[in-house]
């Protein structure tokens, strides 16, 4: 008889989850269960010592992050669903927990932090207005609120520079898409730069400033098949490719948290498929890709940039999550997300293409029972639509007598 894997072991609460360091590389968080609700963990690095920091009782803690003081764990929680959250702070010497947006029906949205500000943060909330976001700027030590920006109530999202100020922001068309608005300073006026069409602006939009705030990297699908990474110069209009793929859009990013120059550019294609542009980390990277078969991704770093925190998306089994010194070139395991995984056979997801009858090439992914012939088998087809969305590689899969055939349509 098959052995099936509880559900809980599925759906239920992982056991850890989202390791982040600290700034100072000397502690390390994560989520996990405290009396069965995700809290906040914090313990010393390579200690088996871990507390939890925050005590949520009721639909537990999934956002959150170190306040740059290396003093604080910042994270987000609302009320019974209802999307309004707070930005709440628990002091790590005298455990006491502050609410800084103490604000009813107003939800907050992390815009900017970052090293150079320790005590500074830039937040967005609708509490002049409950259809737009205006931008605060909040002071850690205080608690005080200034308004930075006001929205007047077309902006869909803002864009900060390395000195925390807002340069950027997004405005909403009547058509349904976007225009980049961008300024040199705060106390500038807003000027047009680009603006995306409604089908274009699913795969577009700005990524981040340089670090002397000159230059704009952004994905752009206007005009291409597959979104590309740019770098625009904002004085003078000039832009310049950095990638692209002739049918997969540019994906996630790796940046420098000092110079803020792009690192590395993945392309979701059957996997995720890394480009390195920075040569400064193309040991590490191969160094990493060893640790694991899955799909690598970098959590959390050190401001040192010493230390990496790194996982692996993978299709037969938990997310493993490791410590990588780039020093030393030496990985130390911390724990998978679901350990109970390692005890069941999983399957393999297997990347398939064929050419449809209109020429098209339709991809996809097959996952066969494991341990079985791979003839007269059922078949489950699951299929996505597009040109947004699709199925990715990576899905923990166990199948009793079944093959499942994935499959997704590109633009």
């Amino acid at each position: 008889m098959t052995n099936l894997i509880p559900r809980a072991f599925l759906f239920g609460n992982p056991q850890r989850v989202s390791p982040q360091l600290s700034p100072d590389g000397k502690k390390l968080a994560f989520i996990a269960p405290f009396q069965d609700v995700l809290n906040v963990w914090v313990g010393n690095v390579g200690s088996d010592e871990f507390q939890a920091v925050t005590k949520d009782q009721d639909r537990g803690v999934r956002i959150y992050f170190w306040g740059e003081d290396n003093r604080h764990i910042f994270y987000l929680q609302d009320v019974g669903g209802n999307e309004n959250w707070r930005l709440y702070a628990v002091d790590l010497i005298n455990g006491e927990t502050r609410d800084f947006t103490p604000f009813e029906n107003v939800q907050v949205q992390v815009i900017e932090y970052n090293k150079h500000f320790p005590n500074e943060m830039l937040i967005g909330m609708n509490k002049e207005n409950e259809q737009v976001h205006d931008v605060y700027h909040m002071d850690v030590l205080t608690g005080k609120l200034t308004l930075r920006a006001k929205n007047p109530g077309t902006y869909a999202g803002w864009v900060s520079d390395s000195e925390l100020k807002i340069r950027g922001a997004m405005e909403a068309t009547a058509e349904g898409g976007f225009r980049l608005l961008l300024r040199q300073e705060e106390t500038d006026d807003w000027r047009i730069f680009l603006t995306w069409t409604q089908e274009d602006s699913l795969t577009s939009g700005p990524v981040c400033f340089s670090r002397d705030g000159t230059i704009l990297y952004l994905k752009d699908s206007r005009n291409v098949n597959a979104a590309r990474l740019l770098k625009m110069n904002i004085l003078s209009g000039e832009t310049q490719v950095v990638i692209e793929d002739p049918e997969y859009d540019v994906g996630g990013l790796i940046v420098h948290p000092d110079t803020y120059e792009i690192q590395a550019v993945s392309f979701t294609k059957d996997r995720d498929e890394w480009v390195i542009l920075d040569s400064s980390i193309e040991s590490d990277i191969q160094t990493v890709r060893k640790l694991h078969h899955g799909d690598f991704f970098l959590g959390s770093r050190d401001n040192q940039d010493r230390k990496w925190i790194v996982g692996f998306t993978a299709d037969n089994g938990p997310v493993p999550y490791y410590i990588f010194d780039r020093e030393n070139k030496t990985a130390t395991f911390l724990f998978d997300h679901r350990p109970e995984l390692r005890k069941y056979e999983l399957s393999f997801m297997e990347p398939i293409s064929f050419r449809a009858e209109d020429g098209m090439t339709i991809h996809g992914y097959i996952t066969f029972p494991p341990g079985e012939k791979r003839l007269n088998l059922p078949i489950v087809l699951n299929v996505h639509g597009g040109p947004w969305h699709r199925d990715v590689w990576g899905s923990i899969r166990k199948r009793n007598g079944f093959r499942i055939v994935d499959i997704f349509v590109c633009k």
